[in-house]
């Protein structure tokens, strides 16, 4: 016969209160760290979804022996134009303006060899590429896997999510005036040399480091 110090005792209404006090609390002070990591991973995901893409250009490129370009544009659809701000891409042989919703193929134009929608995972990343300040929608590679024309600088496209928050800032970066604060995004930049290589670099890092840009 048991006891009644031995007999098993229940969890009392008190101590559930409690604890399911201490665990909304914990989730509650985990969310903003959760939320920012889900926006930063969606800026990493764009830029290496665009990383992949002028890698592919390249090599299908120099595999065809002609010039394939990686076209940026405003949307996915029948109605797209070329944007140096889409989050949206299209490798092709032709200009993709008003088709890039076309089929993949080598005959009828504007002979698309792969498109990528932002839809696909990275809404609120905003993007910006340029040479020297100058906005560009348009990498082109010939036969040589090198740029064509060859841009005065190498090319840069910038990520970021606002609807996130601020960009982390490189502690190493000259202060700015008024000082920027550096917010919770891990924005990104995806850099084509003039020679056509192609990496991604992380704005946050000093320049030293091989992440960094």
């Amino acid at each position: 016969m048991l006891t009644h110090d031995s007999a098993q005792r229940g969890v009392s209404l008190i101590e559930l209160a409690v604890a399911l006090t201490i665990m909304a609390l914990l989730m509650a002070s985990g969310l903003p760290s959760f939320s920012s990591w889900i926006q930063s991973g969606k800026i990493r995901t764009t830029a290496e979804s665009i990383q992949n893409g002028l890698q592919l250009a390249r090599a299908q490129a120099v595999a065809r022996n002609t010039l394939v370009s990686f076209y940026l544009t405003d949307t996915a659809t029948a109605a797209c134009a070329l944007s140096a701000t889409g989050t949206n891409w299209v490798v092709s042989l032709d200009d993709p303006s008003g088709a890039c919703n076309a089929a993949t193929s080598d005959v009828t134009a504007p002979r698309i060899i792969q498109m990528r929608s932002a839809a696909e995972g990275s809404r609120n990343v905003e993007l910006a590429a340029a040479v020297a300040g100058t906005p560009v929608s348009t990498i082109s590679f010939n036969g040589a896997g090198r740029v064509t024309p060859i841009p005065a600088a190498p090319i840069t496209i910038a990520l970021t999510n606002t609807t996130g928050g601020a960009c982390a800032l490189n502690p190493a970066a000259p202060p700015t005036i008024p000082p920027t604060p550096s917010g919770p995004m891990r924005c990104l930049n995806v850099i084509v040399s003039t020679g056509g290589q192609v990496r991604m670099c992380d704005t946050a890092l000093p320049a030293t480091d091989p992440r960094g840009c």
